[in-house]
C-alpha cells in the first residue's frame, strides 16, 4: 500500500477545516449583505449538482477518453427536476429518481 497520497490528504483536511470554521470563529460572518449570504448558500448545492451531472451525463469511451452519455439515467434526473420543481421537495425527488432507476436495472433497461 502506498502513502504517497497522505500529505494531500492532510493538506486537503487543513484547507477545508479552515474553511468551514472561518463562520463559527469570526463573528462578523453574520452581517454580510444579503445577497452574498444567498450566494453562500448556494454553493454547496451547486457543486453537488455538478458532481452528480458528471456522473451522470459522462462515461469513458472505448479511446478511455470521456464522452458524453445519454441513457436512462436522464430520465430518472428528469423525473427528479420535475418532482423537486412541483413539489419543491428535492429529498422527494431523490427518492423518486433512485427507484426509478432501481426498476430501470431490475427490468434490464439500464445498466450498472
Amino acid at each position: 500500500m502506498s502513502t504517497n497520497l497522505v500529505w494531500l490528504a492532510l493538506l486537503m483536511a487543513a484547507v477545508t477545516y479552515t474553511a468551514r470554521a472561518i463562520p463559527l470563529l469570526v463573528p462578523q460572518m453574520r452581517r454580510l449583505p444579503p445577497m452574498f449570504l444567498a450566494y453562500l448558500r448556494l454553493v454547496g448545492p451547486a457543486v453537488l449538482a455538478s458532481l452528480a451531472a458528471v456522473s451522470v451525463a459522462v462515461r469513458a469511451g472505448e479511446s478511455a477518453r470521456p464522452e458524453l452519455h445519454i441513457g436512462p439515467e436522464w430520465i430518472a434526473v428528469a423525473a427528479c427536476v420535475a418532482i423537486a420543481a412541483w413539489r419543491r421537495n428535492l429529498l422527494l425527488g431523490l427518492i423518486v429518481a433512485a427507484g426509478l432507476m432501481a426498476a430501470l436495472r431490475a427490468f434490464g433497461l439500464a445498466v450498472v
